[in-house]
């Protein structure tokens, strides 16, 4: 779910070029259920191999960091860890979330209303161990390195904003920023456009740049503060928030009343969830620091077809004509950079 600080958060709009030259930190998990949501059959059935694999992802992966490296973009993939036991009603929440989808899409299917069935699958994505494993291979083939994290992604990518590994935190979830992230990058996708929840339509999506410290400025507010908004509105460690608190109105009472404890109207609801826990999961998170330096290479194009192509029976021609784009684009950046020498 993440928290919802939409309303606001007045985030500047950007393209995919003004990354250029960046390295980001990507939410991997994140980025994995969107490949798995969005690339999809007719009747929203995954991708799959003739072995029954599931491939989407893989898909999303191999086509988005083509796009990215051709972009001079260099990006570092963050995966969780053990979640927080604070975390757990959410976890059970998406769980039954997706059960729930199963059996909707089940009985769509039985109808044969594919529109339906396909609305329905979306909700229904499931990562598999396997698929980790496809994720981390996958990564190491196109040459871009990858953390696993001992807790939250999102924490780890955040602290490498702070001691400038990395220049972005790149998810659709606003909880970077309350986990610190310098700067948090939305609607990174290959194509410009995504779905629609529910329906079959599909809209323009313009990348957006979220500086933290230009945000608390805007707000008036304090880091701690905004991470006091966060619990206000629901977190995934306090999903429900609090009763008719959304964003502005969270606001607000920040702005007024400066903390938690000393907002009168919620007392009660605040001595049920256990706050000053949550605060420190996003003040002083569980992170993982690199433990050598990471480095980039070139993509194995041999070992790129060899699993893609081979093995997941992907399009051998698509991949590599991917491959080729890639390297004219990379040739032609070190033949411009040697003019300079």
């Amino acid at each position: 779910m993440g928290v919802n600080l939409r309303d606001i958060i007045n985030p500047l709009k950007i393209n995919l070029q003004q990354l250029s030259g960046r390295t980001i930190a990507v939410d991997t998990y994140n980025a994995l259920y969107q490949f798995l949501s969005i690339i999809r059959g007719e009747s929203g059935n995954y991708l799959m191999d003739k072995e029954g694999r599931v491939t989407s992802h893989l898909s999303g992966l191999f086509y988005r960091n083509i796009n990215l490296l051709e972009l001079d973009i260099k990006p570092i993939y963050i995966l969780d860890g053990k979640p927080p036991s604070l975390k757990t009603i959410e976890i059970e929440r998406r769980r039954e979330a997706k059960q729930e989808a199963v059996k909707l899409y089940n009985e769509s299917i039985a109808k044969g209303d594919l529109v339906e069935a396909r609305k329905y699958a979306q909700s229904t994505s499931h990562l598999k161990e396997y698929m980790i494993d496809d994720t981390k291979r996958m990564l190491e083939l196109l040459g871009i390195p990858w953390i696993e994290a001992s807790s939250e992604g999102e924490a780890t990518a955040s602290y490498l904003t702070k001691i400038n590994i990395a220049t972005d935190v790149v998810s659709q979830d606003y909880d970077a920023l309350l986990f610190g992230a310098k700067r948090l990058v939305r609607n990174v996708t290959v194509t410009g456009k995504r779905k629609l929840p529910g329906k079959r339509v599909y809209m323009d999506i313009t990348p957006e740049e979220i500086d933290l410290e230009k945000t608390l400025g805007h707000l008036g507010v304090t880091h701690e503060q905004l991470v006091d908004i966060g619990i206000l509105v629901g977190t995934d460690f306090n999903p429900d928030g609090f009763r008719r608190i959304g964003p502005i109105t969270a606001l607000k009472y920040i702005q007024k009343y400066g903390c938690l404890e000393k907002i009168d109207n919620i007392r009660k609801e605040l001595q049920k969830i256990d706050y000053p826990a949550i605060r420190k999961i996003f003040l002083k998170p569980a992170i993982t620091k690199p433990k050598k330096k990471l480095i980039w290479s070139r993509p194995d194009r041999e070992k790129i077809n060899v699993f893609l192509c081979g093995e997941r029976a992907f399009s051998e021609d698509r991949v590599n004509r991917a491959l080729d784009k890639l390297k004219k684009v990379e040739n032609e950046r070190s033949e411009n950079l040697e003019k300079w020498f």
